[in-house]
């Protein structure tokens, strides 16, 4: 499966979030800790930062090769700075297609989404199931072949109808979850909150005050890091962390 990591706070360099840290992302793309389907996260990562005094939508560089691989963010992570990001390191689900459309997070205006998990039977017709719920114009912009971007679409049109994040993604799992077996660890950023749901995988949260992480695995051996229960949603803003059970209906 795939390993994400969200920040909120004081503006940081993607290197010492992603990069640096004794057990970083980055490491976590080889190396996992806590990682209970897949060994290795090899099939693209992605990153997407916020700079809201330049726009509001966030800036998205994906690849289909490995982090490790690519020096050339290496390189720009050591510059790049925000208060505001949201990555992720792929473990595709077979069959899977290797390609930049497919590798999280996913971006669609404000918007940053990634999912660690995966549902069951999708490609054998509960894709189609799930995308004639969808407003014409969030299927519409489904560009890849991922369970992922589904989900992405399904979570825009609760946001669409005036959803919170975190009731945004509780509903999707409510539905997702009544038509197969399931796996739906989601996190969605707005740039100024993060909402997250634990369903079928570890989920942590690491609150310092001025700054919050929600993450797939720690990064480090602090003491400030709490795992989430499963079937929870939470909701997190800088200095505020709430967390909630998901509501009945999955399975």
């Amino acid at each position: 499966m795939c390993r994400f990591l969200a920040y909120l706070g004081p503006s940081r360099t993607l290197d010492t979030l992603l990069i640096e840290p004794q057990h970083s992302l980055y490491r976590q793309s080889w190396e996992p800790q806590n990682q209970k389907h897949g060994t290795i996260n090899a099939d693209g990562f992605g990153v997407g930062w916020y700079e809201p005094s330049l726009r509001p939508e966030p800036a998205l560089y994906r690849s289909a090769r490995p982090i490790w691989a690519d020096r050339s963010f290496a390189s720009m992570a050591g510059v790049l700075a925000s208060g505001a990001v949201l990555a992720a390191v792929r473990s595709a689900t077979e069959p899977a297609i290797l390609e930049e459309s497919n590798v999280p997070p996913f971006v669609s205006g404000r918007y940053l989404f990634a999912h660690n998990g995966a549902i069951e039977g999708f490609r054998d017709g509960v894709a189609s199931k799930l995308r004639r719920g969808l407003s014409e114009e969030r299927d519409s912009g489904i560009l890849g072949t991922t369970d992922s971007e589904v989900l992405f679409a399904l979570t825009l049109d609760e946001l669409d109808g005036g959803a919170s994040l975190a009731d945004a993604l509780a509903a999707v799992v409510a539905r997702v979850s009544a038509v197969a077996r399931c796996r739906l660890n989601m996190i969605v950023t707005d740039g100024g909150r993060i909402a997250a749901t634990s369903f079928g995988d570890d989920l942590f949260v690491g609150d310092e005050g001025d700054s919050v992480f929600v993450c797939s695995e720690p990064f480090d051996d602090s003491s400030t890091w709490k795992q989430i229960d499963d079937r929870m949603v939470l909701e997190a803003g800088i200095g505020e962390v709430s967390v909630s059970p998901l509501s009945r209906g999955d399975s």
